[in-house]
């Protein structure tokens, strides 16, 4: 179960620091008014299962007894849910399969915020 953990660890640095890279080249795009493209929703589809991921390794090392080192676990759970369902809410409930320049901004501060919920979820974790 340690390599389990050794993984998500790394992972949830991967998160945050891919969370970043898209919400900056996300807000990018916005100033420039591009509107979403192919290539920015296939990133935000790679940071998603990025989560998806993460999920099914925290999964596991809940249901192994690894979450007794965690100070707040409910806590933590509760950002890793919120992380997991967030961007195919914004893109399905929202966006409705828009594209606009309006959507690039919409879904750059999501992904901005997702980062910001990444580490978040990994000082609850600490």
């Amino acid at each position: 179960m340690s390599v389990i953990q050794s993984i998500h660890a790394a992972l949830s640095n991967t998160a945050w620091l891919f969370f970043l890279i898209i919400g900056l080249w996300g807000l990018f795009r916005a100033i420039r008014g591009q509107a979403v493209s192919g290539s920015y929703l296939g990133a935000a589809f790679i940071g998603q299962m990025i989560f998806v991921v993460q999920t099914v390794l925290g999964t596991l090392l809940w249901l192994g007894g690894y979450s007794a080192g965690i100070q707040r676990p409910s806590i933590h759970l509760l950002y890793g849910a919120f992380a997991l369902v967030f961007l195919p809410f914004i893109y399905l409930s929202v966006l409705r399969g828009d594209d606009t320049n309006r959507a690039q901004w919409v879904l750059a501060f999501t992904t901005l915020f997702l980062f910001g919920i990444a580490l978040r979820a990994i000082s609850t974790a600490a």
